[in-house]
């Protein structure tokens, strides 16, 4: 090879780089020693000449080689920072040369994630702002062990792939490259070719912190500015408002419909100012927001996520989503995110066949592909993709702070064989239907979240009965801190659907749910699965005229507030929205204008303050000391009664619900104690929309005793109503 020969490089590499097909562009591109002396090659397709700039020497013009290929002898150029002086149709830019900066990644942070254990992943991979030997620029790396060839494309390079090809870090499966110049804001995505070469459609960043608005699907550089907090104090006591004997009352949120935004200011922070002084006026403890990682069909609600470390751009920037939570904290709000590490869709910038391989699922559909969901899920056998679900985690309750994470569809996970048939799953090493794989994810992501983020927590949406959903992985449990109840939900929401004159042949509806009540710490969920897709509103499902309609919801909440067990109600159904859900719009916030709807929200409002006021109204949530029956067999009149207590008895409050539209007068109830039991709250009161059928505030308590009890109360028993008393002091 002659002089010019090896100034140019190896022709063969020059021809790939040329197609957009060189997998090593540092072994061609950037400062080179030769035997013909040092080179720089740069290749810059469009531009009319390149130059290499030096400080205090003369530029060196690069020779057109052709198609945009520059190179020439430049001596010094491997010791010595230069930059580059590109002459484009449009402009001239002067900019560092890329191949000329070393690798980025460290060998420990390489080990950590090939091992699938390094936790601040986002902190790696992905893009950020960097200043490297005093260069601005962007650093890139992204995991895809199996392409031949990766490149940076973006709006800094005309999304041109064969610009900026990425160097392989074989031991981890990373390709990574700097790019100086290109600030926060950028839009970029990553080109991959598969290892036979075929030419993958342009793919978003996985953990991309800043996406696009949908449908736009690519990723942003982050702002590298840290996200403000005032919130250390909230964070210190984090734990004590997410125990099992704290009051827990949370309000489910879908942050697109629960009121649409003006346009005024990013709708996140709207929403500070509209939402959360409305919540907590309410009184609730916690908000719960349907995902709001990025996700492309809005029609998914969330649960379709691409972007598992960004917040969705329909609400505004990473900056205002961390805006909303501190703003919360402030207003002594918890927040709690719906995350879904199941499955995720197979749009064709997202995560499917990534490399072109199945990286991040499944490549057995019986295993790989969800079926109800027409997803694809994620293969939680491999190190790398746990290690990616929970640095999600993490980056969620670590970077943005909420308080805890609500799992979706954790029963998918669990077993192999959800949703198939007779052949179409594949069992486990034992022959069974248990997701040995799940399992340990679980635990893993649960000790992680109680390890790097004491008092926060993971919440289990689980239908099934599998053991120990909430009993720490030592004990051989999933580690959750509560789990839905979604037997209670069916049960109870069954029960109050049916016409009052049936209700006694379903009775063991209502006291079933206590046989397995403190099996795990558990919350009562009304969410918004219960007011879509033809189910109707809550208000809707209740059998009656208007009248009694309104007073089976009034009656069924507090039966929801009364029950061991955290609360969770979806927006709308505390005012009695008529009409079910509908994402595409909001809340019908004009039926407020109905006394029977603002007497709902009223007594959804007083509930929760007696609620948290009360001990023995919440500290027994998840303890069975915290539960009595005190009447359960009433089948005929349709009459329950209990008390609720804390777990070391020091107080005690009645709960007894009619589950008919007659009123009992004289109706006797058996209490431990005699005096005057006062009447906390009785939804027939007419500020509810109620009758006002009561017992004028309270009632004495004396002979005979009655239910195993010391003494007894003479209640009289509103229609469709529920009291709630406890003994005066």
């Amino acid at each position: 090879m002659d002089e010019a020969g090896f100034i140019a490089g190896d022709p063969q590499d020059v021809q790939r780089l040329l197609h957009g097909r060189l997998g090593d562009p540092f072994a061609l591109l950037g400062p080179h020693r030769t035997p013909a002396g040092e080179a720089v090659r740069v290749f810059a397709p469009g531009a009319r000449a390149v130059e290499v700039v030096r400080e205090g020497e003369p530029a060196v013009a690069l020779d057109a080689l052709g198609e945009g290929y520059f190179a020439a002898r430049v001596d010094g150029a491997t010791a010595q920072r230069y930059r580059l002086r590109i002459a484009w149709p449009d402009q001239v830019e002067t900019v560092a040369d890329p191949y000329a900066f070393g690798p980025l990644l460290g060998a420990t942070d390489l080990q950590l994630l090939a091992e699938g254990r390094h936790l601040e992943l986002a902190d790696r991979l992905g893009a950020h702002a960097a200043s490297i030997d005093g260069v601005d620029g962007v650093r890139f790396a992204v995991w895809a062990p199996n392409a031949s060839r990766v490149a940076v494309v973006g709006d800094f390079n005309r999304w041109d792939g064969r610009r900026h090809p990425m160097r392989l870090r074989h031991d981890a499966g990373v390709w990574e490259l700097f790019l100086p110049g290109v600030a926060p804001g950028a839009l970029y995505k990553f080109e991959l070719l598969a290892a036979d070469g075929e030419r993958l459609p342009q793919k978003a960043d996985p953990v991309a912190r800043r996406t696009e608005c949908p449908p736009a699907t690519a990723s942003v550089v982050a702002s590298p500015e840290p996200l403000a907090w005032s919130d250390a104090a909230w964070l210190a006591r984090r734990a004590e408002r997410l125990s099992p004997a704290a009051p827990i009352s949370i309000y489910e949120v879908h942050a697109g419909s629960w009121m649409r935004a003006s346009g005024a200011a990013e709708p996140w922070d709207e929403l500070a100012d509209r939402l959360i002084p409305y919540a907590a006026e309410m009184g609730f403890t916690h908000l719960e927001l349907l995902p709001v990682m990025e996700h492309p069909f809005y029609g998914s609600w969330g649960y379709q996520p691409l972007g598992l470390f960004a917040p969705s751009a329909r609400y505004g920037t990473p900056q205002a989503f961390a805006r909303f939570v501190d703003a919360c904290h402030r207003r002594g709000l918890g927040v709690i995110a719906d995350w879904v590490p199941a499955h995720f869709p197979s749009d064709a910038h997202g995560l499917a066949r990534f490399d072109g391989t199945a990286l991040y699922e499944h490549a057995d559909p019986r295993e790989g592909y969800h079926r109800d969901w027409h997803t694809l899920i994620y293969n939680l056998g491999r190190n790398e993709v746990v290690g990616f679900l929970v640095a999600s985690a993490l980056e969620w309750i670590g970077r943005y702070h909420v308080d805890g994470l609500r799992v979706d569809a954790v029963a998918s996970m669990l077993y192999r064989d959800y949703s198939r048939g007779e052949g179409e799953w594949i069992p486990n090493v034992h022959g069974g239907r248990e997701n040995y794989e799940a399992v340990a994810f679980l635990r893993r992501l649960n000790e992680t979240i109680a390890s790097r983020c004491p008092g926060a927590t993971a919440i289990a949406e689980e239908s099934t009965a599998w053991p120990g959903v909430t009993r720490a992985p030592a004990d051989g449990g999933l580690g959750f801190g509560y789990k839905w109840n979604m037997g209670w939900m069916h049960d109870t929401l069954g029960y109050i659907a049916q016409d009052p004159i049936y209700r006694s042949h379903h009775h063991d509806a209502i006291t079933f749910g206590l046989l397995y009540a403190f099996s795990e710490r558990f919350v009562l969920p009304i969410s918004h699965d219960e007011v879509v897709h033809g189910k109707g509103s809550l208000l809707a499902r209740m059998p009656g005229d208007r009248w009694q309609r309104f007073a089976n919801l009034r009656l069924y909440l507090a039966l929801q507030w009364t029950h061991p067990g955290k609360k969770l109600l979806f927006m709308g159904c505390e005012f009695g929205q008529p009409a079910e859900w509908n994402a595409d719009g909001e809340l019908d916030w004009a039926c407020l204008d109905d006394p029977m709807h603002r007497g709902v929200q009223q007594l959804v409002r007083d509930l929760n303050r007696l609620y948290a006021a009360h001990p023995a109204l919440h500290a027994g949530d998840c303890d069975h000391r915290g539960f009595e029956w005190v009447v359960a067999d009433d089948r005929a009149a349709s009459v329950y009664a209990f008390l609720r207590r804390t777990p070391d008895g020091g107080a005690s409050a009645l709960v007894v619900l009619n589950m008919t539209p007659v009123v009992r007068h004289g109706y006797r109830v058996g209490v431990p104690r005699e005096g005057f039991w006062r009447e906390l709250l009785n939804t027939d009161a007419a500020v509810y929309g109620g009758s006002n059928t009561g017992n004028a505030g309270g009632v004495a308590a004396g002979a005979p005793a009655l239910h195993g009890r010391a003494a007894s109360l003479s209640l009289t028993l509103p229609p469709l109503g529920a009291l709630i008393l406890e003994p005066a002091a």
